[in-house]
This record gives structure tokens, sequence and C-alpha cells, in this order.
């Protein structure tokens, strides 16, 4: 098939030959000697650390393909194994004291992780004081210095990816590959942010007036934003979040899941270290209703930045709704998802970009997949495969490199799926449910599990998890999947996978959701590539990791100047043209 291919090109030699339009002495010219007169390689094949050119360096990865690497990195994290860590209310570089409790691995709930201590009403209070007052200086700071502070961060997440990686793994039960891509997507955030507020923040912009006025567009920081982050990203989401408010001149109180504020509290401190002033960033680890209920309700906050389930989006709005002032929420939530796959589809391509989407990191992204609609004419083959791939997958604990699906993070999210799967056997068809073979110390590991229902109605909410569900359609009810997919109200993340062209146009132009991904998997977005965040009940934008997200982090400010008032237009005067 390799030769097929490559002998089919365009380029091809063979293509070429017989070609009689074609010199022969150019079809049999040395490439590389070609290469070397007309461009320079490192032109052509860019290194993966400069893929981004001048704009900012990539983030390194870490080969676990490699034996060397992986053994090495097991040896490390067997050494951390034994490490407890502890969170706690951070103001202004003071800790602040109170009832704490206790951390545990999701994938073995014997062991301990650390421990975290909730932010009673006088850290809350004190956050909002110092924050606030923060805020008068941090909006005028010179961009550059913010943005030099982001870049250093990077720098240290990488420095301490070992620690951060056991962090993951043991805090929030992701597997050792999720754990290290999460890092990088981290390190992203910080070098695509701190590019993106130079770009914005550096220089006023000129507008187009008459002579004899300037006028000048600026963008400040906004006040105080109250950053909220979830646990299954625990973090890029959460230094995604933080550095883009700081980075725009806003102080910031950073409220971490109630699951994860070990790992949170790390990257606070690696923040801290970078030189954010410890009056400009905040840190309020505990109960979210507690916290919420507080900074939510004051008046001093001027923004914030949520991501995790509709219905704390909701409740966030509307408590929101009721300062005097309006201000930003900018929330991404989850999503009903869905593939759609034609009778055209690369049949292995499918089947694997289903399989990792649905069942990658136990399905814990806002990004996975739910359903996956078929043809019925390719609808049997393609189950029975997804179901041989599905025998193959290994639940167990992260820690071991082996492991392809991790626990959930708490035995309440396992509960909510085995109700759902319950209510699946009278309402539709189980077609395949993972057997748990191995000893497991944890209640928190759920089999990845395939239903077939007859309708998208028949999901009521996101089963947020290792479940797929399949739907089979005929090829004349296209447009209408597409009108349900848009009626189920959520807007997250769509997979297409064809070969026809008019059909991804269409499927493409009429879905109203706000990641596509054609021919791939859809998961794993990578900052700065696919900007990400959905609309309707997925979020409101602007998308994280793009070019218009820190935009809602600040104010603009028009000042409009009569330069005539002090002598004229002095450009104008200049002018040597005589006009």
């Amino acid at each position: 098939v390799r030769r097929l291919l490559e002998n089919g090109a365009n380029t091809s030699f063979i293509n070429q030959v017989e070609n009689s339009g074609i010199n022969i002495k150019k079809v049999i010219a040395d490439p590389v000697t070609y290469l070397q007169k007309t461009a320079k390689l490192s032109t052509l094949c860019v290194l993966p650390k400069e893929l981004y050119g001048q704009q900012r360096i990539n983030s390194e990865g870490v080969n676990l393909a490699d034996l060397q690497v992986l053994k090495q990195c097991q040896q490390d994290l067997v050494q951390l194994k034994a490490r407890t860590w502890h969170a706690t209310p951070l103001v202004n570089g003071k800790v602040f004291t109170g009832p704490d409790y206790k951390i545990f691995n999701p994938a073995d709930i014997q062991q301990i992780v650390g421990s975290a201590i909730d932010s009673e009403q006088n850290a809350q209070a004190a956050a909002l004081r110092v924050a606030y007052s923060a805020a008068k200086h941090w909006r005028l700071a010179a961009v550059k210095k913010r943005a030099a502070y982001l870049q250093k961060t990077a720098e240290l997440l990488e420095e301490n990816r070992l620690e951060l990686v056991s962090l993951c793994v043991r805090e929030a039960g992701k597997t050792i590959q999720d754990a290290q891509t999460e890092i990088r997507e981290a390190v992203d955030f910080c070098r695509y942010y701190a590019q993106s507020a130079i770009e914005l923040f550096s220089q006023p912009l000129n507008l187009t007036g008459p002579t004899g006025e300037k006028n000048q567009l600026y963008q400040y920081g906004r006040g105080v934003f109250v950053c909220i982050s979830p646990w299954n990203f625990p973090i890029a989401i959460f230094i995604g979040q933080v550095t883009a408010a700081l980075v725009s001149g806003n102080t910031v109180i950073a409220k971490p899941a109630r699951q994860t504020p070990l790992t949170a509290m790390r990257c606070i401190q690696l923040l801290h270290q970078a030189g954010i002033p410890v009056d400009v960033l905040q840190f309020l680890p505990g109960d979210g209703n507690s916290i919420g209920k507080h900074l939510l309700a004051d008046k001093r906050i001027s923004g914030v930045a949520f991501t995790g389930s509709l219905a704390t989006a909701q409740l966030i709005n509307q408590q929101l709704a009721k300062l005097p002032c309006i201000i930003p929420l900018i929330a991404e939530t989850g999503g009903q998802n869905v593939m759609l796959a034609d009778s055209s589809a690369h049949s292995e391509q499918l089947i694997q970009d289903a399989v990792q989407s649905a069942f990658n990191s136990a399905g814990q992204r806002c990004s996975a997949l739910r359903v996956l609609f078929l043809p019925h004419q390719i609808a049997d083959n393609i189950i029975n495969r997804i179901i041989a791939v599905m025998q193959q997958l290994i639940v167990t604990d992260p820690q071991d490199y082996t492991t392809d699906i991790c626990p959930l993070i708490s035995p309440d999210a396992v509960r909510q799926l085995t109700e759902h799967v319950e209510t699946m056997r009278e309402q539709a068809k189980i077609l395949f449910q993972v057997q748990l073979h191995r000893q497991l110390n944890s209640p928190c590991f759920f089999p990845p599990t395939l239903i077939e229902l007859s309708s998208l109605t028949q999901l009521t909410q996101e089963n947020f998890g290792p479940v797929l569900h399949i739907i089979r359609y005929h090829d004349a009810e296209l447009e209408s999947v597409v009108d349900a997919i848009n009626s189920s109200g959520y807007g997250l993340t769509l997979g297409i996978h064809s070969r026809i062209s008019s059909k991804i146009k269409m499927i493409a132009e009429h879905a109203k959701v706000g990641n596509i991904y054609v021919n791939r998997n859809m998961i794993s977005a990578v900052v700065g590539v696919q900007p990400f965040g959905g609309m309707g009940l997925s979020g409101t934008g602007p998308k994280a990791g793009g070019p218009h997200y820190l935009q809602r982090f600040s104010n603009e400010q028009t000042v409009t100047t009569n330069t005539a008032a002090i002598g004229g237009n002095v450009s104008l005067l200049a002018n040597k043209s005589g006009a």
C-alpha cells in the first residue's frame, strides 16, 4: 500500500516519467541537490521545538515509547510515591489555617496523597481586599513584564515536570501519558498568552480620523478576576485561566476544584516563584458553594472564568446577574458530543478515533465522544470491531504505564454512571461492557460501556465517563441528524468521518458546534492551533488558546485628542509633498 501511494503521487518518478511535457533531465534530477540550491532544509522541515516560528517555543514532550526514558520515568515516580503534599489558602503570601480534609488517590483509596485546608470567610475577605487593592497598580504594569513572568512560569513547569506528573497521576487519577500531555498544554498556554498580550497591549491602536485630531484605542485589565477550574485538567485549565487573566492586567483569586487542590497549590507556588507578586495572585482552595457565595456576591470582582458543569455555570450566571455592574462570565461547560460517520468513512480510522475519543482519560473530558452515529449499512461491522478493540483495553492503576483506562474521580461519579447504565438497560440495548478482571483497590473504576440508542433524545444529560452510545441512521436522514444534534442545545465538539467533501461541508456549515474535527479524533485540542470552546449550553466563548481570548479579560478605552488645540497637525505640517 505504501508503494502504491508513493508511486501514485503526482510528484513521483513513475507518474512523471510517462509525461511527455516534463523534461527527462528534470525527472531524473537529484532532489537533495535541488533542495540545497533552492532553499535551506531547515525552512522546509521545521524541528518540533521551532514549530511556531518566531512567535513562541513549542513545549517539550517526553517520548514514553523510548524504553530507557520510560524506565527512568517509572523509577523517578516510584521515589515520589511516598511523598505527601499540603494545600492551604494563600493570601498576599500569608497562609491561612482552618479545617482540613484528606485527599485520597482515586486508584487506591487507602493511599493518602495529602491534605487541604478549606478557605474560611476570613481568608476569602482578605483575598478580595488584597486583590482589589493590587488591581490599581497591576493594570498599569508593563505588559512585557507581565509576559516575562509567564515565560518564566513555562520554564518552571518543565523543570518541575516529574513532580507535577506524580501529582496528576495520584491526585487526579490520570495516566502517565495524559499527565505529561497536560503539562505541555499548560506550558503552551503560558507562552501563547505571553505573546498574545504583547501584541494586544504593548501599543494603543491608532484609529483613522480627521486631521487635527488623534484617536487611540487602549486596553487594560478589568480588575479582579475569579478563576474557577475543574478537577479533570488540574494543571492545564487552572494555569490557562490564571495566566490569561494575569497577563491581561487583572489580579486573580484562584479557586481550584475541591478534588485537586494539591496540584493547584503547586502551580500557585511556581507562579509566585516566576515573579508574579503575592498581592496580585491569591489562592482559595475548599468548598465551592461557600467560596462562591461570598466572592461572587461582592461588587469588587470584575469577571469570572469558569470551567465545569452546566448546572454550576448557570448558578454562577444567576448570581452575577444580581450585582450592580454587568461583568463577564467566561464559561466552558460540557457537551453531548457527537461523531457522525457516513458509509464512505475509512473504517480503521473511524474505529481508532471513536475509541480514543470516547475512552481516553476514562471519558472524563468535556470534549469526549458521547454519541456515534453510524449508517445502517456499516453499523454492524463497525460495532463488532469497536467491541473487539474494547476487549483489549486495560483498566487498572494509572501508575502502571500499560494502563489504558484510568479511574473516575470519585465513587459518586461511578454511582451516577452506574445509574445511567441501569436506566439504559430498560430503555436501550447494552452492546458490551468491559469486565474488570484485575484486582483493584478502589471503587472509582468503571468499565468502558457501549450502548445502542434509538434516538438522541434518550439522553437528557451529559454522562461524564467511559460510556459510548451508538445510533443508527439512514443516508437520507443526514440533515435531520444534524438538526437533532443542534436541538440538543449543546455545541462543544463534533467529529465527522467521511471522504465526501460536499457532505463534510454541509455538516460543518449547519452544525452549531465550537470545534469540528474531520477524519481524526475529537480530543486534545492544541493551544494556538485548535482554539477550544463551545456555544449554546457548552459555553460562552471566546475560545481558550485562541487569538480573541485575552480581549474578554480587558476593558477598552478610546482617547480622543484635539491636536489643533496645541498648534495643529504636526504630521501634516511636516509633509514635504506640498499637499
